[in-house]
């Protein structure tokens, strides 16, 4: 199965499959990316075994775009709303995993070459951020949770406060995730975006629909967060989306929504050369 499309092309070498985006592949003399496929459902780090078997992963993973997992750095990711800058390594053989530094984040920026900015998702949507002209890059992860706290915008924000970014130069790129055709939700998960999303206008954009009458409703989350990148000013053109859910394609992408307890996770990895 090929999942190549306009946006992104489904790699595979070596044995390893990941996707890249064809804007980024355009800056590949300046940055690494990739987002993990068909890794092994053993991908968490519950136990030591799952542990080794995930540095293995992220090893085979970079070295198939040419880098090391020596300069992994990974957010905590607990749906939060907070993103932070990254200035270096902690762990100089090894990359910096479940470390107190990066608690309660579930973003990265940085300036800096050679920091492999990394995240996981099992449905949630995770955002590669470049910008080309200040050489700055951003890796986050927004489920519903932290869509509803915009944190796709409070990552540009950022990368504008600490870099100067120019919003019209930012590049953003959504990673495979949960699309509007499953994530379906009850009445208190729709107020709650109803009640947040009250600037954006339901009919022109319809990222909410009404599936069983008052009791369950499908909302587009990629949708939400490509209105509210447009509205800080990012061009249409530089929001590119894989448009891959991974409830479809849940053979080759790990999705909460379909594997339940035993879940594994992908990853989406940027790095500065």
């Amino acid at each position: 199965m090929d999942l190549s499309n306009k946006n992104v092309l489904h790699i595979k070498k070596n044995g390893i499959e990941y996707l890249q985006f064809k804007k980024l592949l355009e800056y590949k003399d300046i940055i690494n990316h990739a987002y993990s496929l068909g890794v092994d459902k053993n991908y968490r780090t519950s136990s030591e075994s799952d542990y080794i078997k995930a540095l293995q992963d992220y090893k085979n993973l970079c070295e198939a775009i040419g880098s090391s997992e020596k300069n992994l750095i990974k957010t905590n990711q607990e749906h939060t709303d907070r993103v932070k800058r990254v200035t270096q390594k902690f762990n100089l053989n090894g990359p910096d995993f479940n470390l107190e530094q990066y608690s309660k984040t579930d973003g990265l920026i940085t300036n800096k070459k050679n920091l492999m900015l990394a995240t996981t998702n099992a449905d949630c949507i995770l955002l590669l951020f470049f910008d080309p002209v200040k050489k700055v890059i951003g890796n986050t992860h927004s489920g519903w949770k932290g869509t509803l706290q915009r944190i796709s915008v409070k990552t540009v924000i950022k990368m504008q406060e600490e870099f100067d970014c120019k919003p019209e130069n930012i590049i953003c790129c959504i990673a495979p995730s949960i699309r509007k055709c499953h994530f379906e939700v009850e009445q208190e998960v729709k107020d709650q975006f109803l009640n947040e999303f009250q600037d954006i206008k339901q009919d022109e954009n319809l990222w909410i629909t009404e599936t069983i009458p008052n009791k369950k409703w499908n909302i587009d989350t990629v949708k939400i967060n490509q209105i509210l990148l447009k509205k800080q000013g990012l061009k249409e053109e530089n929001i590119i989306d894989s448009g891959i859910c991974s409830v479809c394609n849940s053979n080759l992408i790990h999705s909460y929504r379909v594997e339940k307890a035993g879940y594994g996770l992908n990853t989406a990895i940027i790095e500065l050369k």
